[in-house]
């Protein structure tokens, strides 16, 4: 794309929205500070907030434009986003960016669901034109998950803003961290927009294991780096974590979403949630996804197709009574399990074929476990119909589940209990280590 082209597009642009460009980053409030962290990376630190009610928070697109503009003024930036890139105000990033005085956003890229986050879970995403801005959007889920050097040709810095749900098969994460890894290999720093984790920063589920990547490599985008399966960060602490333990070389600025602590929910952000993918559709659809994901790669529907994906699992040969009467004796916390007709919409698993579903119902999200729930379910419901529950692709369920030895336990009829147990244990000695990239505090202990 030509300069000329670029400021031609930029001279049309609303007068509201250069407005609001210019005020966020006039930076009347100066709260974050930059810190230098570590070689190569620096963070945009928020200072401890005073007592009292919860402060609003901000994204870190508005700290980007309140403070931190000299990362990306006067340089071409590439920026890796979707639809719930937003200002705290509900702008969209790529049209603000667009309109920054001394900001040239010259491509866009885009993630699984693609630009708009209307594509469904797994399908290509093809290359296109933003009918805005008329910006190139490379696709980073086709063909191509990682941008190449020709896709970065004539960028200066990339920028990623994406919001994630917390659960590691999510591949916005992944696609960020390829991101990085392509930013490192042509020396162009890596600017992480951070948002908050909206079902906050408790991490449960199996750890990964990095070799399972290399195994099934047509799925790794699912979990390219060892994370349990709630992983418990923001994109930019999965960022510091990937780039500092395996040594990626990027140079890294996250800029962190000011206000938020990572005890706090979503509903408590003052944020509007946007779906980031067609069947996250509520933050609460986002908790049940890190659990219940693990679903997907069985013979079960998990409630796509209905009003409320994530809430349901059943199958039209499941005795969904009987799966309940089983697993009524692990008494699992924060969660009620009850059984309702479904009747999935075409096109979805069993389209158009009524069952008899378990519908999952958080009643205490603290307590709740979505990682150890979904084992308890999956394990009682092929315990109860051994010849129908089918795992429909090995490799699949394994890069899911992130680890072999779980899956080995899993297919060996092991008391979740025990498996639980292990998990545990990996998490204990896990969190030492994420405890090292940690951006944000934590309110309430735990």
């Amino acid at each position: 794309m030509t300069t000329h082209r670029h400021e031609g597009l930029r001279r049309r642009a609303p007068a509201a929205l250069l407005l609001a460009a210019g005020l966020l980053a006039a930076g009347a409030c100066r709260s974050p500070r930059a810190e230098q962290v570590g070689a190569g990376e620096v963070d945009t630190v928020p200072r401890p907030q005073a007592a009292g009610p919860p402060a609003r928070v901000l994204p870190g697109i508005d700290v980007l434009l309140r403070d931190s503009l000299a990362l990306l003024r006067g340089r071409r930036v590439g920026l890796v986003t979707n639809q719930t890139a937003v200002t705290a105000d509900g702008l969209s990033d790529a049209d603000v960016l667009f309109a920054t005085p001394g900001v040239r956003l010259v491509a866009l890229y885009g993630p699984e669901h693609g630009i708009r986050g209307t594509a469904e879970g797994g399908a290509t995403v093809a290359n296109g034109r933003d009918t805005k801005t008329g910006l190139p959007i490379f696709s980073l889920y086709g063909r191509t998950q990682k941008p190449t050097p020709e896709m970065l040709a004539g960028v200066d810095v990339l920028v990623f803003d994406i919001q994630d749900i917390g659960a590691r098969p999510y591949t916005f994460v992944w696609t960020m961290a390829l991101a990085m890894e392509a930013a490192a290999a042509q020396r162009i720093p890596f600017v992480v927009l951070d948002r908050p984790n909206p079902i906050t920063d408790l991490a449960d589920g199996p750890l990964m294991q990095r070799e399972i990547r290399d195994q099934h490599v047509g799925q790794a985008i699912t979990g390219l780096y060892p994370v349990p399966l709630r992983h418990g960060m923001t994109s930019g602490e999965v960022a510091r974590y990937v780039n500092g333990e395996f040594h990626v070389g990027a140079d890294l600025h996250v800029v962190p979403a000011a206000g938020w602590t990572g005890d706090r929910w979503f509903d408590a952000t003052g944020l509007r949630w946007i779906p980031p993918s067609p069947n996250i559709r509520t933050p609460d659809a986002a908790l049940k996804y890190s659990g219940i994901v693990l679903a997907e790669a069985t013979n079960l529907s998990v409630g796509r197709g209905t009003d409320a994906p994530f809430t349901y699992l059943g199958a039209p040969w499941m005795d969904a009574p009987a799966v309940l009467r089983r697993v009524a004796a692990y008494r699992l916390a924060g969660v009620r399990l009850d059984t309702v007709r479904v009747t999935p919409a075409a096109g979805a698993d069993y389209g158009g074929r009524s069952m008899r579903a378990i519908r999952i119902t958080i009643t205490d999200r603290d307590a709740f476990r979505p990682p150890y729930a979904a084992l308890v379910l999956l394990t009682e419901i092929r315990r109860a119909s051994p010849d129908s529950f089918k795992i429909g692709d090995p490799p699949g369920f394994t890069q899911m589940l992130g680890s072999r030895w779980a899956y080995d336990a899993f297919l060996r009829g092991t008391d979740p209990r025990e498996i639980d147990r292990r998990w545990q244990q990996e998490l204990r000695a896990w969190m030492p280590v994420r405890a090292k990239y940690r951006i944000y505090p934590h309110a309430a202990a735990r």
